[in-house]
């Protein structure tokens, strides 16, 4: 088995994984999106963030949020992450274009290995 073929599986297994978790996100973000929540997360207070992510089903869409957009690949982000914090799925959308472009006109760019520290 060569490396590149097992890359390839290994982003084949994990695509429906990161489906799945992709769609409870924005499933759990409609369901915990009221009146009240979006008022206050327009104008955001640390208070008002804290009386939000206080709620189960918000809560649950802030820790989806974290696995589904916790990931290094070597893709600019800054622009598609400040999307996510405003608006979830036009982040989503810009990072989906950006990664496009990215592998389209830039093919060479290598991927951003984390290397975590041992403790």
């Amino acid at each position: 088995m060569t490396p590149e073929l097992i890359f390839d599986v290994g982003n084949v297994f994990v695509l429906p994984f990161w489906a799945i978790m992709i769609v409870l996100y924005i499933y759990l973000f409609g369901s915990s999106l009221t009146p009240e929540n979006a008022a206050a997360l327009s104008n955001p207070k640390l208070a008002d963030i804290a009386k939000f992510l206080g709620e189960e089903t918000a809560a649950a869409t802030g820790w989806i949020h974290f696995l589904v957009m916790e990931q290094r690949t070597g893709v600019w982000t800054v622009h598609s992450l400040a999307l996510c914090l405003f608006a979830g799925p036009m982040g989503l959308l810009s990072h989906i274009l950006t990664a496009w472009i990215t592998e389209k006109f830039f093919p060479s760019s290598e991927v951003v290995e984390t290397v975590t520290p041992s403790v």
